[in-house]
């Protein structure tokens, strides 16, 4: 009985703690664009004109 006085705490600390970087995440705007990131590493860059070398 008596860890749970110390366990509470800690655990509401921990959830506030954890609640407070989702919303300084949110406010920063770290989930703005979501698509952008895994969308552009399938677009392939535009290839110059005359280079006939394909890279892999």
């Amino acid at each position: 009985m008596t860890t749970l006085v110390y366990l509470i705490p800690v655990a509401l600390f921990l959830g506030a703690l954890g609640l407070s970087g989702f919303l300084w995440a949110l406010r920063s705007g770290q989930y703005e664009d979501l698509d952008g990131a895994a969308e552009r590493i399938l677009i392939e860059p535009d290839q110059r004109e005359g280079d006939s070398r394909r890279s892999n």
